[in-house]
């Protein structure tokens, strides 16, 4: 799920700047974890991460350079009582007409490929949002302290509607194609937050604004209804957005339509080497790394940047006088080791049906037991 980022949190280092940082009991390279006290109206017992992908079956590159390899270095380096919290946000993907069985079979991928990339369902929480009802509950809950107004400037919705960010909901034209679900489904990221009460969440820089509407969301409930939620900080992922190979002024995205604008997880050598051959350059002699004036080249080498935690300009320099083919070359190879243990352990997590859904259910009753907490307060604070 992209779920996004308050107004204290970091912002990304420049390119290859990867620096690591050690405060509080979370650690991981590139960021700061850290709980601000003064931000939250009581300091929370437990440092809770919680952060959520959309299921649209295996993930591309950019979703695991910018998010999911994130997930795994906070759980390694987090402290023993550090609880972390990772799920599949099937919920979100009905904003969208959805055909079940492709659902169902999205479902099942996204989480093979959580495992594969390393994470561990001995050590985090991994499920299905909508096997925990308790987000459905919160959601409705705090659909009466949410503002509408600050719904109606949101991005989310008039991005999917692919509206100007100034479209108001005065014009009838808009409020007539909008569906209530994806107006409000802010309030939805806020209790997949909230309800786990989370102390941190993973973000990209792009999501900046959902995590600030939890946060305000999360002011409005308790103060109405007393203390009840931490205020969640960001954790801004050091990766840049990875860009289309086709297009390298767009967000590589599944939904481009040509499929040689995006590296799948899963995909074999060949695959990979095929598509980034083909990837958009220019016709400039040598290489250098210019996002604006170069943004195809420029995309090739902060890809290999986050590959092998050199710097842009580093990089550049080394290919100064090669040609994009050799470029190319190398981070084909690059992507190929980082990608082959992933599509290897995919393979054999898809393979043991019986012990994928095992991992779903252990999730799931770990999620449930969790969000059954909070909801128990809710409820009490309430008169539920």
């Amino acid at each position: 799920m992209r779920v996004a980022v308050g107004q204290h949190s970091r912002w990304l280092p420049p390119c290859g700047t990867f620096k690591k940082a050690n405060h509080g009991n979370l650690r991981s390279s590139g960021f700061h974890l850290r709980w601000n006290s003064s931000q939250s109206p009581k300091p929370p017992s437990v440092t809770t991460v919680f952060s959520g992908i959309q299921p649209t079956g295996v993930p591309h590159l950019g979703n695991y350079l910018g998010a999911l390899r994130e997930w795994v270095r906070i759980q390694d380096a987090a402290a023993e009582n550090t609880k972390l919290i990772f799920s599949i946000v099937d919920l979100h993907a009905l904003t969208v007409p959805q055909r079940s069985h492709q659902l169902r079979t999205w479902r099942k991928e996204a989480l093979a490929t959580l495992i594969a990339v390393g994470l561990d369902p001995s050590r985090s929480i991994i499920f299905y949002q909508s096997t925990v009802h308790h987000h459905a509950e919160l959601y409705w809950i705090l659909s009466t302290v949410a503002s509408t107004g600050y719904l109606s400037r949101m991005t989310q919705w008039k991005s999917k509607l692919k509206l100007p960010d100034d479209t108001s909901l005065e014009n009838s034209e808009v409020r007539s194609k909008l569906r209530l679900g994806l107006f409000s489904y802010p309030v939805l990221q806020a209790a997949d937050i909230l309800v786990h009460r989370a102390t941190h969440v993973p973000v990209g820089e792009d999501q900046r604004q959902h995590l600030e509407f939890s946060r305000y969301t999360a002011n409005s409930f308790n103060h109405l209804y007393g203390d009840i939620f931490p205020y969640p900080e960001a954790v801004i992922s050091p990766a840049r957005r990875v860009m289309s190979l086709k297009e390298p002024t767009l967000k590589m995205s599944k939904s481009h339509s040509d499929e040689r604008s995006r590296i799948i997880l899963t995909d074999t050598p060949e695959e990979v080497q095929r598509k980034v051959k083909v990837a958009l350059t220019d016709s400039e002699p040598g290489i250098t790394y210019d996002p604006v004036r170069r943004p195809g080249v420029s995309n090739l080498i902060e890809i290999l940047s986050h590959l092998e935690g050199r710097s842009c300009h580093e990089i550049a320099s080394g290919y100064a006088t090669a040609s994009p083919r050799a470029l190319k070359v190398h981070l084909s190879e690059k992507i190929c080791q980082t990608l082959s243990p992933i599509r290897e352990k995919y393979g054999a997590v898809m393979a043991d049906a019986a012990a994928l859904e095992d991992i779903s259910e252990q999730g799931a009753r770990a999620a449930r037991a969790n969000a059954e907490v909070t909801m128990k307060a809710v409820r009490k604070a309430m008169g539920l």
